[in-house]
């Protein structure tokens, strides 16, 4: 294993620490907002890492926010009784990058709970087949099997993507913002690829799967390795 992985799983192994912190401590609860919700994460993470950045935009929705990818920027909901919610954040430590998505379910609603359990069940059976096939596949390729795997969970794919490049901080000026640098279905290049510095690449495997009838979603992320 090489030390970029083993930074990066350490990286992943934290934000997991902090977010059953996050479930530990009774911060999921109704009546507060998602601005609310995410500013205790974001102390939280200060309290047990001293973290103080973060890669990307921090990401709390819940409700019918929880129909819109990481790309919109909703106005902030307040948590309701029986709602469903996601978090998306990427903190960084100590120079490496974590990115960390988790859906979760307030109350009882079995139509939430099947979406929660299926979005996690979905983005394991996708790590296998990207293990099994690591020399054969683009982005391209894995963006249309995930794609499917959502039709076959009897959901629709809500996002034009499902992950990206990885790494130490920060990677997005080093390698940018091309499509190529996401599991994207206009990314013809074979993941497998190095980068142009001779690199390999690592991924970060992101599943969303939503139903616009009812105005869920679920949203399931992390290192694919």
């Amino acid at each position: 294993m090489t030390e970029q992985i083993q930074q990066l799983i350490q990286a992943e192994e934290k934000a997991a620490r902090l977010f059953a912190q996050i479930e530990a401590r009774g911060l999921l609860s109704a009546g507060k907002t998602e601005k609310d919700l995410n500013t205790e994460v974001m102390d939280l993470a200060f309290e047990l890492f001293g973290i103080k950045k973060y890669w990307h935009k921090r990401i709390v929705r819940s409700g019918k926010n929880t129909l819109l990818p990481y790309q919109e920027n909703p106005p902030s909901l307040t948590i309701q009784v029986d709602d469903i919610l996601f978090f998306d954040f990427g903190p960084v430590f100590e120079e490496w990058e974590a990115d960390f998505g988790r859906t979760y379910v307030l109350g009882n609603d079995q139509r939430k709970l099947k979406l929660k359990h299926d979005v996690e069940e979905a983005w394991h059976e996708g790590k296998e087949f990207f293990l099994s096939n690591p020399a054969k596949l683009t982005g391209s390729d894995f963006y249309e099997y995930t794609k499917q795997l959502a039709s076959n969970y009897g959901w629709e794919y809500g996002n034009e993507h499902c992950g990206h490049l990885i790494g130490n901080f920060p990677h997005e000026k080093i390698v940018g913002e091309e499509r190529i640098n996401y599991i994207h279905p206009e990314n013809n290049v074979l993941m497998s690829a190095p980068d142009q510095h001779g690199t390999p690449r690592q991924w970060i495997y992101e599943i969303h799967f939503i139903d616009r009838a009812a105005e869920i979603g679920g949203f399931f992320e992390q290192l694919i390795v």
